[in-house]
């Protein structure tokens, strides 16, 4: 019960541009061994890859239900009330970014010279969301257009998509915003739930990306989380800060565009609500860690 609440939780952030999935891991504090399941099912030998697909499988279960769930009720509300979702999606990330630093400050104090690489992340995820060739300009993103050129774009996107939801940074969600298909996406998914087979071709283009995706990056954020915490630690909170400028500029990016957020448009009350989701989780956490102790000191007896 306890890992499908994960799934579930990690699947409610992976729905909505905010914060990713991966962040969710974390601030419940199982985003080490989310990660290492990952490698091990992929590289990992027989019995690596039992354990490993025992822990996804409960996971993965609340996983589906959570964005199902989301699903159904995002794409029918994204485009009439973007003000007010990207408020809240706000609140998720600047109320996220001091807890990630609170749980990893061990790896961050001194070593403020690596801040270098939070910059690098802040100019990266402006740059894309700057250059954007979905923000009204460029390539069709219809998913009732699907062309060639189209396809190729959305398994591209689908594989930087999911290296950014693994990551406890930036999600997925919002790199699909800054590409231009978030919206056309998650109606493709409602869709497909229904069972309009227009919309089949889309997912499984959008799925093979995701899963060249885990394939490809998995090893190396592993890699580079063990070797080089501090440095991805900043990287991770460099693209969450930029990722506020992607949310503000995300009305922009709708199929029917709309001004970017300003200070008019922006709703306090969304945001506040953003930043209870997130000590919610930190909430939860200590309750599973309360749990897990118990559990140990069960079978120690």
């Amino acid at each position: 019960m306890l890992n499908f609440i994960r799934g579930f939780c990690m699947a409610l952030a992976d729905s909505v541009p905010g914060v990713s999935g991966g962040t969710v891991a974390f601030l419940l504090g199982f985003y080490d061994h989310f990660i290492s399941s990952l490698d091990d099912l992929i590289t990992g030998n027989k019995q690596k890859k039992i354990e490993a697909l025992k822990f996804l499988l409960r996971i993965g279960i609340g996983w589906v239900v959570g964005f199902g769930a989301a699903v159904s009720v995002l794409a029918g509300i994204f485009s009439d009330r973007i003000y007010e979702i990207s408020s809240l999606f706000l609140g998720l990330i600047i109320f996220a970014i001091p807890i990630i630093w609170s749980e990893e400050k061990d790896c961050l104090k001194d070593k403020y010279g690596n801040a270098v690489f939070a910059l690098l992340g802040v100019v990266m995820v402006a740059a894309i969301t700057y250059f954007n060739p979905a923000s009204g300009k460029g390539m069709n993103v219809s998913v009732e257009h699907l062309k060639l050129g189209l396809g190729i774009y959305i398994f591209l996107v689908a594989m930087i998509a999911i290296s950014a939801m693994v990551l406890p940074g930036i999600s997925g969600s919002t790199m699909l915003l800054i590409f231009g298909l978030y919206v056309p996406i998650i109606s493709a998914v409602k869709e497909a739930m229904n069972f309009n087979t227009a919309y089949f071709p889309v997912i499984l283009i959008f799925g093979c990306g995701i899963l060249c995706g885990i394939a490809s990056v998995v090893k190396l954020i592993r890699t580079c989380l063990e070797k080089f915490r501090s440095q991805m630690v900043y990287f991770i909170i460099g693209m969450m800060i930029g990722s506020l400028y992607a949310i503000v500029m995300g009305p922009t990016t709708l199929e029917v565009p709309k001004p970017a957020l300003t200070s008019g448009s922006f709703s306090i009350l969304f945001f506040i609500i953003g930043g209870v989701i997130i000590f919610g989780l930190q909430k939860l956490k200590a309750m599973s860690d309360r749990q897990e102790a118990a559990a140990g000191v069960s079978e120690a007896e």
